[in-house]
């Protein structure tokens, strides 16, 4: 007995995807320069007085813009993540950072799983390679795999927003597992928009390196290793149970 095909998807269905990939070629043309570290170092006078005059709209208006740099891919997530410490401060400026890229990806999130539904989860399980491998470890370790490859970004950020909607995770654990796992790295490049003003008076460019400092990478290997060890033991368990 044959299995059947998944249905097909109509053009409703795929039209959020079909508008992602619009703005996010038409965004990657006319927006990079707009969207920079540059632009932001050029006009920051005339934000900080915007900040200053209008804080609940340049807040509101600064998590709206980051939703839509994630959701429709565009250049100028790193910028923006700086943007975010240098007006707002670490804190709230972690949180807004975090909660714009959360709120972005999960609409991401939301736009695959409506477009592909499990048609493209059966070819992934059906193919073999690298992504069959993180699809089972997800499949089989759910919050825990999730979580440490938000911590540790072994894929791009984009990717990682696609495949667990190809697989069917709930939408609740997708949305806390990208919260909570970049939190600590959204708070290191926060904290280093939170010094751009002293960047800017030096006429120098932000050290974006800095979260492969060993007194930074270290502890966030340590807390992606710590995410991992109900994994751990639970292989381990399995493999003792055989033996």
């Amino acid at each position: 007995m044959t299995t059947p095909f998944p249905p097909r998807r109509n053009w409703r269905q795929r039209l959020p995807l079909i508008v992602i990939a619009v703005v996010a070629v038409i965004g990657a043309v006319t927006l990079r320069e707009y969207l920079s570290f540059e632009a932001l170092r050029d006009n920051r006078a005339a934000l900080l007085a915007f900040r200053d005059t209008h804080y609940l709209l340049t807040a509101t208006a600064f998590v709206v813009a980051y939703i839509a740099i994630v959701a429709f891919s565009l250049p100028g997530a790193t910028a923006a993540t700086l943007t975010g410490g240098f007006l707002f401060g670490l804190i709230p400026g972690a949180l807004f950072n975090v909660i714009g890229a959360t709120t972005g990806a999960v609409l991401i999130f939301w736009a695959v799983r409506a477009g592909f539904g499990r048609a493209m989860a059966a070819r992934i399980d059906a193919g073999e390679g690298r992504i069959k491998q993180i699809t089972t470890a997800i499949r089989e370790n759910e919050i825990p795999v999730l979580f440490s490859l938000r911590l540790m970004p072994v894929l791009p950020f984009f990717v990682m927003n696609i495949i667990p909607a190809l697989i069917g995770v709930r939408t609740s654990v997708f949305a806390a597992t990208t919260f909570f796992g970049i939190l600590p790295g959204g708070f290191i490049y926060t904290w280093v928009g939170a010094g751009l003003g002293e960047v800017f008076a030096r006429d120098e460019t932000p050290d974006l390196g800095i979260i492969f400092e060993p007194h930074i990478l270290g502890p966030l290997l340590g807390l992606a290793v710590l995410s991992l060890l109900p994994v751990l033991i639970k292989t381990y368990r399995n493999r003792k149970g055989t033996a």
